[in-house]
C-alpha cells in the first residue's frame, strides 16, 4: 500500500510552491479587477458610502465614532502605512541584508518594494478618482484615490518582510508570528484609511489585493531563485517528525 508523504516533505518541493504562488497571487489579482470594475460602473458607490457613515457620528458626519484618543490613534496607525515609516523600515532591512552578507536578498527586497510602489502610483493616475467628500477629511491626502496606496504599499512591505523573517526560522511558531504580524499590521493601516474618511472601503480592498498580489509574485520568484542558487539560502524550512510532535 502506498504511504503519503509526510506533512512537511511536499513544502519544499519548488513545483509546489510555484504553483501555489501563482495561483494565489492570480486570485488576488482577479480580485483587484473585479472590484475595479464596481469602482468604474458606480455599482460600489451604496456600499462606499454606508461604511463610510457607518464609522461617523450620526449627527455630524465630520466626527468619527469614538473617543478623540480613538482617532489621535488612528493617525498613529495610519502613518505605518506612509512613505515616511515604510521608507525607515526599508533602509534598515536592506542594511541588515548587506551586513549579513546576504545582497542578492537585499536586491530582491529593494526590487518588489520599488516594484510595488511604481504599480502603486500608476494604478493611482491610471484610475484617479476623487478622494471620498461624503465625510470630512481627518488626515491631510496629496494623490488620487484609487487604489489606496497605504493600503498597497502596506501589503507589499509588511507582507514581502514578513515572509523574508518567516524564511529565515526553523521553528514553526516564529514563522506564523512573523507572518501574522506582517498581516495584522496591514490590515491596521487600511481600516484606519476608512476611518479617517481619506479612502472609500473599496479603495482599500483593491489596494490589499493588489499589494499582496504583487508580494505574492515577489515571494514566488524569491523562493524559486533561491532553490536554484541564485539567492543566499535561508534557514532549513524541514522540519523533522520529531519537531512537529514537540510543537517546535
Amino acid at each position: 500500500m502506498a504511504t503519503s508523504l509526510p506533512v512537511w516533505a511536499w513544502r519544499n518541493r519548488p513545483e509546489l510552491w510555484l504553483l501555489g504562488g501563482i495561483f494565489l497571487a492570480g486570485l488576488l489579482l482577479l480580485a483587484f479587477g473585479h472590484i475595479a470594475e464596481e469602482v468604474l460602473e458606480g455599482d460600489a458607490t451604496k456600499f462606499d458610502q454606508t461604511v463610510l457613515l457607518a464609522l461617523r457620528n450620526p449627527a455630524d458626519p465630520a466626527d468619527p465614532l469614538g473617543p478623540p484618543w480613538l482617532e489621535e490613534a488612528a493617525r498613529d496607525v495610519t502613518a505605518l502605512g506612509s512613505y515616511s515609516v515604510l521608507g525607515i523600515i526599508f533602509i534598515a532591512v536592506l542594511a541588515f541584508l548587506l551586513m549579513t552578507q546576504r545582497r542578492a536578498a537585499a536586491l530582491w527586497v529593494a526590487m518588489a518594494v520599488g516594484g510595488g510602489v511604481l504599480l502603486s502610483n500608476v494604478l493611482k493616475h491610471a484610475f484617479d478618482r476623487p478622494r471620498p467628500d461624503l465625510v470630512a477629511h481627518a488626515a491631510r491626502v496629496f494623490t488620487p484615490s484609487f487604489p489606496s496606496g497605504h493600503a498597497t504599499l502596506s501589503a507589499v512591505t509588511f507582507l514581502t518582510l514578513g515572509a523574508l523573517l518567516a524564511s529565515m526560522q526553523t521553528s514553526r511558531r516564529l514563522k506564523v508570528f512573523f507572518l501574522g504580524v506582517a498581516i495584522a499590521l496591514t490590515v491596521a493601516v487600511g481600516v484606519t484609511r476608512i476611518y479617517l474618511g481619506v479612502h472609500y472601503p473599496t479603495d482599500v480592498l483593491a489596494g490589499w489585493c493588489v499589494g499582496a498580489g504583487w508580494a505574492a509574485i515577489c515571494w514566488t520568484v524569491f523562493h524559486w531563485l533561491q532553490q536554484r542558487g541564485r539567492i543566499e539560502p535561508a534557514a532549513n524550512d524541514a522540519l523533522s517528525e520529531g519537531d512537529l510532535t514537540n510543537g517546535r
